[in-house]
């Protein structure tokens, strides 16, 4: 059921992701990548909201609901929301230099590995 859970949180958040960027956009033109921006500070906050607001209390099927919201809907429109989630709780567990690796690794690691997956199919196109 949780894979279930995913894929349909998933599928909504990726088309609020692409409502958002569409409605963004169609304001702010194509020079500055706003809609991609707002997506990932909006995500980041509903995530921080929703993360906090499940840890307030024992529902009944807390597990569900953070499979579907963080997971599926939140995952869906952004990762960067996951990611910012998941940095915020290595510093509040005082682990600050694995935090500092982690986003190091995570914009550093992400963006060589975009770039070496274009130079490949462009050697190859």
């Amino acid at each position: 059921m949780a894979y279930l859970y995913v894929a349909l949180g998933g599928a909504l958040g990726s088309v609020a992701r692409y409502l958002m960027q569409s409605f963004i956009g169609h304001y702010t033109g194509p020079g500055f990548p706003y809609g991609t921006l707002i997506v990932n500070i909006s995500g980041s906050a509903i995530m921080g909201l929703f993360i906090g607001w499940l840890a307030r209390g024992d529902l009944l099927h807390g597990q569900d609901l953070r499979l579907f919201v963080a997971i599926g809907i939140l995952g869906g429109y952004t990762t960067f929301s996951s990611f910012s989630l998941e940095s915020i709780t290595l510093m509040e567990e005082g682990r600050w230099g694995a935090m500092g690796a982690y986003i190091a690794a995570s914009v550093v690691l992400s963006l060589a590995g975009l770039l070496m997956g274009l130079r490949l199919m462009r050697a190859f196109a």
